[in-house]
């Protein structure tokens, strides 16, 4: 799939990074960079609406702390993401010919994912065992995130009038500053990082408070 975004959006519809005429590799490393940071995200987020249902031996039978079937999700994702990690700082390492010290940055650059991701699956999680239709709906909004993320054009792309928008969406200054600290050489801006580190940890409080609510009832709908 990778080779194909490559050939699709390299050699078809000629994107470029900041007018850098680069190999394929090069380009396919920008596009992992952003798949990788997506494919955590949509994993995390697809689960959630079952986690409940999918377990209600623990719901009815067991003094259980449902809570931490969030945690278990994101850490399952995580090898994922650890995998993803290492072939990225290992083709980044091969094509550059070493990597700069800002690539250590790495994992706290994507530090607001964990927040962010047990936020939203204790959130949905609530919501999709009294709501069996929302793991559909999710499945079209992730859809449409993925093209609207800046996965396979980089932000520099958009209107300007537009480009400080996109920041809205939580995954696109985490694959924005992946691919500084690992391609680029760039240290993470500390503060914005930090801002959406802030912001995603409110995510996670919200849907921690909801999941409390909405557990009362799931013995009686699991």
């Amino acid at each position: 799939m990778l080779g194909i975004y490559t050939l699709v959006f390299r050699h078809v519809m000629r994107v470029r990074w900041q007018d850098l005429d680069e190999g394929n590799l090069s380009f396919a490393l920008r596009i992992y960079a952003g798949l990788a940071v997506f494919n955590f995200f949509a994993e995390c987020v697809n689960r959630a609406p079952n986690l409940v249902r999918d377990q209600p031996h623990l719901v009815k039978k067991v003094v259980f702390p449902l809570e931490v079937m969030a945690w278990v999700n994101v850490a399952s994702a995580m090898v994922g993401l650890l995998v993803s990690m290492a072939l990225l700082l290992l083709l980044g390492f091969w094509d550059k010919g070493g990597l700069s010290m800002s690539a250590v940055a790495l994992p706290l650059v994507w530090l607001p994912l964990i927040p962010l991701c047990l936020g939203l699956g204790w959130l949905l999680s609530g919501i999709g065992t009294y709501v069996q239709d929302v793991g559909q709906l999710l499945g079209m909004v992730l859809s449409a995130l993925m093209f609207l993320s800046p996965i396979f054009f980089p932000v520099e792309a958009l209107p300007e009038a537009v480009r400080g928008w996109m920041f809205l969406n939580p995954l696109a200054l985490v694959m924005t500053q992946t691919r500084e600290v690992v391609l680029l050489g760039v240290w993470p801006n500390w503060y914005a990082l930090g801002l959406e580190l802030g912001l995603c940890t409110l995510v996670a409080l919200f849907g921690a408070a909801f999941f409390r609510l909405a557990r009362k009832g799931f013995a009686d709908v699991v």
